[in-house]
């Protein structure tokens, strides 16, 4: 099956490494014009420089998600460029690992701006013209530990399953103007945030006990499975979580 997108612009937060870069590369050889998003304006300037240099169409933008009033700036910014911003892909996360016991308030609060809070904004003023225009995709990238717990990351779980309820929530919302709201929740990926325990043949062998393909997951994994969700044949998907995790959480 070929994927099909047409004239679509698709804005991607964390953008400029890992997972959401590998979706914005992955859009952007659909023909999709991405504004790549970062809170570092070196990282999503080399995602997109990247994009551009290999033939497709993109644009950096530099914001912290976690702030509700740049994200409203930035995205009345966009809209008086782009009439609708038919695709969000709402990526940005952050770890703050620990203990609950050991967990600081600042811990907590930069988890969930920053994972939970941020597709709030991001879709609150992203998502009129899409209900407008009668066509949208949202895919937020969630997590299996938001599916099945993990112990060490109450504030990353807590924000993922959050991700996951306001998925749901906002599928029965848009339904009748076509959007549809999906979510992606990787297990244990190869990328820089993971290269502690990905490199560590002990740690590694102990995780890899728990996924049932005996492997752990590539970025492009899971770009394939949200440029699927952001495609035109995914039009009757919406309110779904789809676990890319070896068969972790079955």
């Amino acid at each position: 099956m070929t994927l099909t997108f047409t004239n679509r612009t698709a804005l991607v937060t964390g953008a400029g490494r890992g997972i959401g870069k590998a979706i914005a590369e992955s859009l952007a050889q659909h023909g999709v014009t991405v504004i790549c998003v970062s809170k570092s304006a070196d990282s999503c300037g080399a995602t997109a420089a990247a994009i551009v240099a290999a033939g497709g169409k993109a644009k950096a933008l530099a914001v912290d998600v976690a702030d509700g009033a740049a994200v409203a700036k930035a995205a009345e910014e966009l809209l008086k460029e782009y009439p609708v911003i038919d695709i969000l892909v709402n990526n940005a996360g952050i770890t703050r690992d620990g203990l609950l016991f050991r967990m600081s308030e600042a811990d907590w609060n930069d988890v969930i701006s920053t994972n939970l809070s941020s597709c709030f904004h991001w879709t609150k003023h992203l998502a009129r013209p899409m209900t407008r225009a009668r066509w949208g995709r949202i895919v937020n990238i969630t997590s299996v530990s938001g599916i099945m717990g993990n112990a060490g990351q109450a504030n990353y779980s807590a924000a993922k399953a959050g991700m996951i309820g306001l998925t749901k929530t906002l599928a029965r919302e848009f339904a009748g103007r076509s959007v549809t709201v999906n979510a992606v929740a990787p297990g244990f990926i190869k990328t820089d945030m993971t290269t502690d325990f990905v490199n560590n043949p002990e740690v590694s062998a102990k995780i890899l006990e728990a996924v049932p393909l005996k492997r752990f997951g590539e970025a492009a994994d899971i770009a394939a499975a949200t440029v699927f969700l952001c495609s035109e044949q995914a039009g009757y998907v919406t309110g779904q979580v789809f676990a890319v995790d070896g068969g972790m959480a079955m």
